[in-house]
This record gives C-alpha cells, sequence and structure tokens, in this order.
C-alpha cells in the first residue's frame, strides 16, 4: 500500500528580494531557529556577490544559475531485488534537486573554515554559478554514479 502524499508545506517569500527561493536559502542557512541571523547572513551574500570585482552583477540571476547548475538530474536509489541490492538510477524530482542543490552549496560553503559564513556562500554561489566548485563536482559525482549503473535502469520501479 503507497503511503498517503504529504501536503506540501508553502514558503512565504521574503522581504527584500520577495522570493520564495531566497526565503527558501535563509530556511536553509539557518541553525537553531535563528532565522534573523541566517537572514543576515544571506543578505550579506547577496551584497557581497553584488560588489565582487570580477562579474558582480544581479545577485537574484546569479544564485538561480547557481541552483539550477548544482542541482542533479540523475541519482542513484537503493532497491532490493531477489536477495541483492542494485543501484538504480532514477530521474530527481524538481523539488529535490532544489533541495539537494542548496543542501551542497550550504554544506560546501560551512566546509570552508576560517571564512565568515556570508563570504563563504557568496563564494560558493558564484563558484556554482560559473559551473565550479565543491556542489557541481557532487552533483557530478552523483551524474557519474547513475551512469556507471545505467544496466539497473530496468529495475526503476
Amino acid at each position: 500500500m503507497r503511503r498517503p502524499i504529504k501536503n506540501k508545506h508553502s514558503v512565504k517569500p521574503d522581504t527584500k528580494y520577495n522570493s520564495v527561493d531566497v526565503e527558501r536559502l535563509i530556511n536553509y542557512v539557518m541553525l537553531r531557529g535563528q532565522k534573523e541571523t541566517a537572514r543576515k547572513i544571506v543578505y550579506a551574500s547577496f551584497t557581497e556577490i553584488q560588489n565582487t570585482k570580477e562579474g558582480g552583477g544581479d545577485p537574484l540571476e546569479i544564485y538561480m544559475t547557481a541552483l539550477r547548475n548544482a542541482g542533479p538530474n540523475m541519482e542513484v536509489r537503493s532497491r532490493r531485488v531477489g536477495g541483492a541490492n542494485y543501484q538504480v538510477p532514477r530521474e530527481v524530482r524538481p523539488e529535490r534537486r532544489q533541495a539537494l542543490a542548496l543542501r551542497w552549496i550550504i554544506g560546501a560553503a560551512r566546509g570552508q573554515k576560517g571564512v565568515p559564513m556570508y563570504k563563504a556562500l557568496a563564494n560558493e554561489l558564484m563558484q556554482a554559478a560559473r559551473e565550479e566548485g565543491a556542489a557541481v563536482k557532487k552533483r557530478e559525482d552523483v551524474h557519474k554514479m547513475a551512469e556507471a549503473n545505467r544496466a539497473f535502469a530496468h529495475f526503476a520501479w
């Protein structure tokens, strides 16, 4: 029996850019319920993107490009068939693609030690927009894994 469909939580747009995607980024950056701190980090990183010398432009545009570049199209899911586990490649739903991209970008930014979070986030967003950086490398690794296991695609459910 299939599990029931969950009600999706709708996110209200942020105050400065009036964008649902920016509010979602703020929610992902937030730790221990400190939303105002997360908001300051995101807005500071957006001003950092705007004020950079090399290719600083519209931070919203760079952010959306980074999300597109860091989100995977295919991933592998484990599937048990006849006592063996197979890594079956599957297409990623758009909501999950965005969630993974945000998670990978923020994880890469948090992994940079000795750099303020807003600078690390701005740096990671700009790198992802140029198709570089740790988040894009993670996406490439996931795609390679899916490509390597393409022989098991017929096990998809």
